[in-house]
């Protein structure tokens, strides 16, 4: 019976975390990276080199990179290594790579 409550918390547990997970996704509407796209090709910014920095969705941005805002859009964009990464400004995650 010990086993069989441990094992049912171990399992809710990981259903639980696995919810979280799938919550802290952020998903750009076609829409919004449509006006980010438009907004990038008529304000191009200079490419900035960050050594060490991994260009991929959920990777951190570090403070010392400026980001810039869209209008009507609630995230913001940077330029890296000849990449334009749309930033979440609240957490400085990536939350897409523009090709």
């Amino acid at each position: 019976m010990k086993s069989l409550v441990i094992n049912s918390v171990a399992g809710l547990m990981l259903l639980t975390g696995a919810s979280v997970a799938i919550a802290d996704t952020v998903v750009l509407a076609p829409e919004q990276e449509t006006t980010i796209r438009e907004y990038v090709k008529k304000e191009p910014l200079a490419s900035i080199k960050l050594p060490g920095v991994e260009l991929k969705v959920g990777s951190s941005v570090p403070e010392k990179v400026e980001l810039h805002k869209v209008p009507n859009v609630k995230y913001e964009y940077t330029v890296i290594d000849n990449r334009t990464v749309v930033v979440d400004p609240a957490t400085r995650t990536i939350i897409k790579v523009l090709d």
